[in-house]
């Protein structure tokens, strides 16, 4: 039997490789066959867990809840050190110098990465902005968000901010952060289906010792995560209780 595996499409491109070698990893190690497949939208990869087409998910804070509490999906691990935070810049020779600053009418540039957009919007209340009262625009990456920023054509942009970080020094440089989130107990985590349940134990032994084997590490690297740490259905509920909390 093969499993399937599938990721959260807020990751940045420089790391598709890396999953691609994670999977190959992970396969080996538990020696069962794992297919991957990528998305590059939110909609299109939430149709499919919907139909109950994965049984591992790198899965963003939002669709936690979800998978958890209605598919019977059980998180088992997350990468160290890897807080799930966002962003809110502006061209860096906007006038704008705090999030209060922004008005009625604001054109903001976004993505439909939930957690993020959710987070963006809840930081704009200090400025009694909402979706009533602003230009929200849903492109298809934080790329796109930031070539709108620097043409003129937003305001204001959402994003991780460890996508953000991971921008050029040259676009970044053409930006200028008003405001970060400092939440620290939101995070991706990674998520395995009831079918896939017996294997639980040993996917999260590989995964809890994959900085220590050779091949693992140079993986590691690749996807950009330092070591994985184990979860536990405590974590777990309380990251997703915080989640439906903000949304609300």
């Amino acid at each position: 039997m093969t499993f399937n595996l599938t990721v959260s499409p807020d990751f940045a491109p420089d790391h598709i490789s890396g999953w691609y070698f994670f999977n190959t990893w992970l396969q080996r190690k538990l020696d069962i066959g794992i297919h991957l497949e990528l998305y590059d939208n939110f909609d299109a990869q939430r149709n499919d867990i919907r139909a109950d087409k994965f049984d591992m998910i790198y899965a963003n804070p939002y669709d936690a809840s979800m998978l958890v509490r209605d598919m019977g999906f059980q998180a088992i691990a997350r990468p160290a050190s890897k807080p799930d935070e966002t962003v809110i810049a502006v061209n860096a020779e906007s006038s704008f110098q705090t999030v209060e600053d922004l008005a009625v009418g604001s054109r903001i540039a976004t993505t439909d990465d939930p957690d993020v957009h959710t987070m963006g919007m809840i930081m704009l209340e200090s400025a009694d902005l909402d979706k009533s009262n602003t230009d929200i625009k849903q492109h298809s990456s934080y790329v796109v968000v930031a070539k709108n920023l620097l043409n003129g054509d937003a305001d204001a942009g959402f994003f991780l901010k460890e996508a953000y970080d991971e921008l050029s020094e040259l676009i970044r440089s053409k930006m200028r952060v008003l405001v970060s989130s400092e939440i620290s107990v939101v995070h991706h985590s990674l998520l395995v289906g009831p079918r896939m349940a017996e294997h639980i134990p040993a996917i999260q032994a590989a995964l809890l010792t994959m900085q220590d084997d050779e091949k693992g590490k140079g993986v590691l690297e690749s996807m950009d995560i330092e070591h994985w740490e184990p979860m536990d259905s405590e974590q777990t509920e309380f990251m997703i209780d915080l989640i439906d909390t903000l949304i609300e």
